[in-house]
């Protein structure tokens, strides 16, 4: 069954029960008070009996009553008047017994006598519904019983019990009807998502659904959708770049191998053998060290081929790095370098330290500085170099893949665009950040903020 189904068989059933358990309640409340109301006069006249009886005059029945005249027509008590129904009981009904037992007085005559059980409901002869019968004794021994009729209490029951029977399944319907409108007006709006959801292919990410005013659950639902799909655009946009950029980066040393490959081919002897020797060695640890940076980047970027983590200290890391820069001929400054160790992939962060290093000594003049340190629970490795530095603009956009603010030098000295790169993208895998500021020699510094 549908959403739409399922909640309006659930409203139904939930206020079914609760209308149900009501009107019950209801009823047998009103019963019960009605009851009630009839025992309390069953219990008020058996008092004002007793106390007669108690005065020493007996009641008067159609037995003993001196002004009986069989000729007056509006005595009640004439045994031919054409109105009194002897069949029928009336809706109160009373009898004295003395303490032997015999009837000394009663308001009817009846086919025997009354029971004296307190509160309990009997049938009398002649009598259309139940009575409540209540008993009382005298100080001389005498019993009283009184029954009054329980048929006010019947009717008013059957009176109250018909408008429920025909309201309740009119009011579930209604509550059917008006769950089925509101679940079906309030679904729309998701149908229409889910329709124009479908229609997005891979082709299509550029598409949005729309989204309603209000800032409910199905508006959050509808912003929620277009920021995956934002995301899902950017994603693919930038794979599709990636992809065009790494093919484009592989086209030249290709393009260079190729060509060399010609010339020594349709002329023989023009390339001497050393010069094409070492011109394949030099392309082919291009493109070595390119395909190596894109199976870096991929992995690190994508969360690929997780390596098990452990304490790294990043101390060593730098003046391993440093030591070998040094061989550049350039001064490489470690007196900042202080112990500083965290958890993570030990290859992963050494790439960091290393592209860090190769490029400060690739863009510096004579000097490069790299520093660590660990204060409140963080290690900052810092590497400064006394370069042209990173125009403020560029500080951002240099964290990109195969971004070269100096795209002639940097491709001469060996860089793709990837390193800076492959640095964020394990930095932020490892929970850390990394910026570039403005270094006291005049260059850039990059600053790599990670969790100790």
């Amino acid at each position: 069954m549908s959403m739409r189904v399922r909640t309006t068989l659930a409203a139904v059933l939930v206020v079914a029960v609760a209308l149900v358990v009501g009107a019950v309640a209801l009823v047998l409340a009103v019963r019960g008070s009605l009851r009630d109301g009839a025992e309390s006069t069953a219990e008020n006249q058996a008092s004002a009996l007793v106390a007669q009886v108690d005065a020493g005059s007996l009641p008067a029945s159609p037995g003993t009553d001196p002004d009986n005249d069989p000729d007056d027509p509006d005595d009640p008590d004439d045994p031919d008047d054409p109105d009194e129904d002897d069949e029928e009981a009336d809706d109160l009904v009373w009898q004295v017994h003395d303490a032997a037992g015999r009837l000394v007085a009663a308001s009817q005559p009846l086919a025997g006598r009354l029971p004296d059980r307190d509160g309990d409901a009997v049938e009398l002869p002649g009598g259309d519904h139940p009575y409540v019968v209540v008993s009382e004794d005298t100080d001389d021994g005498h019993v009283v019983t009184v029954a009054v009729s329980l048929e006010d209490v019947d009717e008013t029951t059957a009176a109250l019990a018909a408008p429920l029977l025909l309201g309740l399944p009119l009011l579930l319907l209604v509550v059917g009807g008006t769950t089925w409108l509101v679940v079906g007006r309030t679904l729309r709006p998701v149908e229409r998502i889910r329709q124009e959801v479908e229609e997005i292919t891979g082709t299509r990410l550029d598409r949005r659904v729309s989204e309603p005013a209000a800032r409910d659950e199905v508006g959050r639902l509808a912003r929620t959708m277009n920021a995956m799909l934002a995301r899902l655009q950017d994603s693919r946009d930038r794979q599709e770049q990636f992809v065009s950029d790494a093919s484009h980066e592989l086209r030249s040393p290709l393009a260079s191998l190729r060509q060399t490959a010609e010339v020594a081919h349709t002329h023989p002897g023009a390339v001497p053998e050393g010069e094409l020797a070492e011109a394949v060695l030099e392309e082919t640890v291009r493109m070595q060290a390119l395909v190596e940076q894109l199976l870096a980047l991929t992995r690190a970027g994508e969360g690929r081929a997780q390596a098990p983590r452990e304490d790294v200290d990043v101390d060593d890391l730098a003046l391993a790095e440093a030591r070998r820069a040094a061989r550049s001929g350039l001064v490489v400054d470690t007196s900042g370098v202080g112990p500083g160790r965290v958890h993570g992939d030990p290859v992963a962060l050494c790439q960091v330290v290393r592209n860090l290093v190769d490029n400060a000594v690739r863009h510096a003049a004579g000097r490069v500085a790299v520093a660590v340190s660990e204060h409140g629970g963080r290690v900052h490795l810092v590497v400064d170099d006394d370069g042209p530095g990173i125009p403020t603009a560029d500080r951002e956009r240099v964290f990109e893949r195969f971004v070269r603010l100096d795209e002639a030098r940097t491709r001469d000295a060996g860089g793709s665009g990837l390193g800076l790169a492959i640095v964020r993208a394990v930095v932020t895998g490892h929970g850390g950040t990394v910026e570039v500021g403005e270094s006291p020699f005049g260059g850039a510094r990059v600053v790599v903020d990670l969790p100790s």
